[in-house]
């Protein structure tokens, strides 16, 4: 009698899933399963982590378990698995008890090898004991951001999940998540498996997504910028309120696109109708609030859109991933303004979370304006957040686009020497203190006012100094260590910079845009005479047509700004033309004839 073999995990992907071969990673990943390691596995939205435990649980000799926090999320998973001809169960309040009852004894009876289940009902003491009787081969940990105090995302239901490497000292683990600093992948390791396993971080670098950051001017008109090339495209626009979201989905249907509300305020029922709907039919826009995405498997979102600030790197990071998951071109654009930053910083200092937990929700949100104003590429600003190096991109706005610069090395020597003078073990707040020379408490109280580095840089202002430390973070010459409390150390080349190598140039911080000022500028659009409207249409209509040959928003060619300003001082060759607002000699090389052409003709 001949033993059937059992199949590899390669054989699984290709009969059961119908994939050719492993992405980048996945082998290493499921090995490390299936031979009993702990694993944290870190891998960016679109990588296929699910297919890290599900191909090893029809392998394993006893069920999987995996704890998801969304109903959606699992209902999904399991209807994906379903498909493939996997028996699958999970259990959930949104199921009645006769079907939860039905999906438990598929388990029990060897039929389903792989259960889904929230944190809240695997923690109770009955489920615990019916777990003792199954005792899993396998607890995976998805979403596991969630467990660590460190990580922005922190669920106090998942904090239970530790005890259960006690519990089940036979049963593996593997936590999964797309989003974690180094702090925070120490963290979860050691609250899940107390860092008996290891940790896989599998890159954070989605090559496809272009990024863009736009200061706030007009938030609807610069939306239905963004959205020009978009007709017909599925995509998603993140709102902060739930106002907000009903007018945007409002104003984007009356344009002719197919938009669709979700946000927290509305019934179980419509939300489910409006992710069915764009989930299944092509070209609708979801205007959201955060409460949309975790779980989202939709392969050909081509642009995800903020008009606010997000909470952190980490969340942006998140939201950006769920666009061009196809591996295809996506877009994803940031409005920025100081409204943004004011309303971040008073939802943490009203969050009712701990003071240590709103320090680092500070340090955080600092980390992702210091993206927003960094004059260099903004992938390089992103990777470098999650640790990991890259060269220029070519696909962001600053490489498309290199922004104004001003020269601030001696600031940014001063800055950096205070952090090294005091010791590298302080945060933004006391660095830029000792740098300009001020009179504080705590100076005073480590006698930093005696150091070689107080005061000069007394000249430069606070929000100069503050921007100029989260622009060198982004850009990697400074760290920040979140659990210390946002402490900045010293890169090598920061140090360099001290001793006199290197020079410093940085994106000036924006500026408040006044009402009356903003107003002002409405009012001089509609002041122009005839003529003049009319070679403004004429260059609007031009730029349009460049950027739908490249396939890019509006802005990338010329600001209306810039566009107002030829139509002021109407160019006739290259000198005049380069001293337009916004028209720079690599710009004028792409652009300039073509404009300068349609003037002539006005």
């Amino acid at each position: 009698m001949t033993t059937q073999a059992m199949p590899t995990p390669l054989d699984i992907l290709q009969s059961t899933f119908g994939f050719d071969d492993f992405r980048p990673g996945q082998e290493d990943i499921i090995q490390g399963v299936l031979k009993g390691e702990p694993v944290l596995a870190v891998m960016p939205t679109g990588a296929g982590k699910s297919l890290c435990y599900q191909v090893p649980s029809q392998i394993l000799p006893r069920p999987t378990i995996v704890v998801s926090p969304l109903v959606a999320l699992m209902d999904n998973q399991v209807a994906g698995l379903r498909a493939n001809g996997i028996a699958a169960s999970c259990l959930h309040s949104s199921q009645s008890r006769e079907e939860n009852i039905a999906q438990w004894r598929d388990v029990t009876n060897g039929r389903s090898k792989i259960l889904y289940v929230s944190p809240e009902r695997l923690m109770t003491g009955r489920m615990l004991s019916a777990m003792k009787a199954l005792n899993p081969s396998l607890f995976v940990v998805d979403e596991a951001h969630c467990v660590s105090k460190w990580g922005p995302a922190f669920r106090p239901e998942y904090a239970d999940l530790t005890r259960l490497h006690n519990l089940f000292p036979e049963s593996n683990f593997a936590a999964f998540t797309a989003t974690a600093d180094d702090a925070t992948r120490e963290d979860i390791a050691q609250q899940l498996f107390s860092r008996r396993g290891k940790i896989i971080v599998h890159g954070f670098d989605r090559p496809n997504l272009s990024l863009t950051v736009l200061p706030v001017d007009n938030r609807p008109r610069q939306l239905n910028n963004l959205l020009i090339n978009q007709k017909g495209n599925s995509g998603i626009v993140y709102c902060l309120s739930r106002k907000n979201t009903e007018t945007y989905a409002k104003s984007l249907n009356d344009a002719g696109y197919t938009a669709l509300p979700y946000h927290a305020g509305m019934t179980s029922e419509d939300r489910f109708e409006n992710l069915d709907r764009f989930m299944a039919e092509p070209g609708i826009i979801m205007v959201a609030t955060i409460a949309f995405g975790m779980g989202i498997d939709k392969p050909d979102i081509r642009f995800v859109y903020h008009t606010n600030l997000p909470s952190s790197m980490e969340a942006y990071y998140q939201e950006i991933g769920r666009a061009g998951r196809d591996g295809l071109p996506a877009e994803t654009a940031l409005l920025f303004g100081l409204d943004d930053i004011r309303l971040r910083r008073q939802f943490i200092t009203n969050d009712g979370s701990d003071r240590d937990h709103q320090m680092r929700e500070f340090k955080r949100l600092d980390a992702l304006i210091g993206y927003c104003e960094t004059s260099g590429c903004r992938r390089q600003a992103l990777l470098n957040y999650f640790g990991e190096t890259t060269a220029p991109c070519g696909n962001c706005d600053n490489c498309l686009n290199p922004p104004e610069q001003v020269e601030a090395t001696a600031a940014a020597r001063a800055i950096f020497a205070s952090i090294a003078q005091t010791g590298q073990r302080f945060g933004t707040t006391h660095i830029v203190a000792v740098a300009r020379g001020e009179d504080t408490d705590r100076i005073k109280q480590f006698n930093h006012d005696n150091l070689p580095s107080f005061g000069r840089a007394e000249s430069s202002g606070k929000a100069f100094l503050q921007a100029l430390i989260r622009q060198a973070v982004a850009r990697g010459l400074l760290g920040m260590d979140i659990s210390r409390y946002g402490a900045l150390t010293l890169s090598p080349e920061a140090e360099a910079m001290i001793e006199g190598q290197g020079e410093f140039h940085m994106r000036p911080p924006i500026k408040s845009t006044r009402r009356a000022e903003r107003t002002a500028q409405a009012k001089k659009q509609t002041d122009l005479s005839d003529k003049d409207q009319s070679l403004l249409i004429q260059l609007k209509a031009l730029r349009s047509e460049i950027a739908r040959a490249l396939g890019k928003p509006a802005f990338v060619v010329f600001s209306d700004a810039t566009l107002m300003d030829m139509v002021a001082k109407r160019p006739t060759h290259r000198h005049n033309m380069l001293e337009v607002s916004g028209v720079g000699e690599t710009k004028f090389d792409r652009f300039g004839e073509a404009f300068l052409e349609v003037i002539s003709k006005s």
